[in-house]
């Protein structure tokens, strides 16, 4: 009898159990990308970019994941290659045509704040807004850099045929205006309105009633606003504001010093002169002293802007504290973060100009 045939038998191991699979590492050698970082940490590159702007728009728990990414590879970004990847420069200009030297630099240290540690860097443009090319001139000026965005000053943020030619450079900007020009994400306003009324309310208060006004360059809408709000304030409070009481200015020493000739050559002279400006109010303090004037014993002064000038004056000037720097932190912010910069609290200053009280006003002589 046949004894049925034994099939061959082979013992197969089970197979194994894959291993979990691991983002891949960065190749020794090379330097981290973006698109690595991104990879790694499991988000978009757009994620991995807001981190490094600090954009309020990330949770923290994906914050901390990317930044620790970040740090582990020491990514640093490359603003060449990522301006590359993007078509724009990662840089932020300032666009100005401003005599006042000290406000452009107040400014710039606030842009300069917004930028800090983050990939953005600071271009600065003077211009002539008076030149036939002068809008031709910045969007070329937007174009050769691919700017990312621009900031711009008064009086040069009040033309609107400039912000269309930035539009259509695909450039954006942001104003500092004195009141509503544009769309709350595109603007930043100081009530300049406000603060000249509480210049007048408190000049008022002291006695004076025979008040002289240095007035800002015509053309800025920041003299516009500023002789509008102190006239209704002096309307308001009854006393009398004739047209010899106000002289045109250039936000210069050199205009405080002719304006403050004017003023003190009328008869009865003023027993208080507010000059727009600080530096312009420096130049009432040279008119007086020449004149053999004490200030306040004789003539009140009052400035605007609160720079470093006013506590350096002697006696120290009492001013307007305009929050300069805190308008270009803001300004830069919204350029920096346009996701967030929409929405009605766009249109005032979180910190509004006020009156900042020293040694340069007392009541007028009897």
């Amino acid at each position: 009898m046949t004894r049925p045939r034994k099939k061959n038998t082979v013992a197969r191991a089970a197979p194994k159990a894959a291993p979990p699979t691991r983002p891949a590492m960065i190749r020794p050698g090379r330097n981290a990308t973006i698109n690595d970082i991104a990879r790694l940490a499991g988000v978009s590159k757009k994620t991995v970019s807001r981190v490094i702007n600090q954009s309020p728009l990330v949770q923290e728990e994906t914050r901390a994941r990317i930044q620790a990414v970040i740090d582990k590879f020491g990514y640093v970004p490359d603003p060449q290659a990522r301006g590359l990847a993007f078509r724009k420069s990662f840089l932020i200009g300032l666009i100005y045509d401003n005599p006042n030297a000290q406000y452009i630099v107040n400014m710039m240290e606030g842009v300069l704040d917004a930028v800090r540690n983050t990939e953005y860097e600071l271009v600065v443009h003077p211009c002539d807004r008076k030149k036939p090319d002068f809008v031709t001139g910045v969007r070329r000026f937007a174009e050769r850099q691919k700017l990312r965005g621009a900031i711009l000053l008064p009086p040069v943020s009040e033309n609107d045929e400039l912000t269309h030619a930035l539009s259509a450079a695909d450039c954006a900007y942001v104003r500092i205006t004195y009141t509503v020009l544009d769309d709350p994400a595109r603007i930043v306003i100081s009530n300049d309105r406000l603060a000249v009324a509480e210049v007048a309310n408190y000049l008022i208060s002291l006695g004076h009633k025979r008040i002289g006004y240095i007035a800002g360059p015509p053309g800025f809408r920041s003299a516009v606003e500023r002789l509008a709000g102190f006239r209704e304030a002096l309307a308001a409070r009854s006393i009398p504001f004739p047209d010899e009481l106000i002289v045109e200015g250039g936000y210069t020493y050199e205009s405080g010093v002719a304006g403050g000739e004017k003023l003190l050559a009328l008869n009865p002279r003023p027993t208080a002169i507010f000059a727009s400006n600080d530096e312009m109010a420096a130049g009432v303090y040279r008119v007086a002293n020449r004149l053999g004037l004490s200030i306040p014993g004789d003539l009140s002064i009052v400035g605007f802007d609160d720079g470093p000038l006013a506590s350096r004056l002697l006696p120290s000037l009492t001013t307007i504290r305009l929050p300069i720097r805190e308008l270009g932190r803001i300004a830069a912010g919204k350029i920096l973060h346009p996701e967030a910069a929409g929405g009605t609290h766009a249109m005032v200053t979180p910190l509004e100009p006020h009156l900042v009280i020293r040694d340069s006003c007392q009541p007028p002589p009897r």
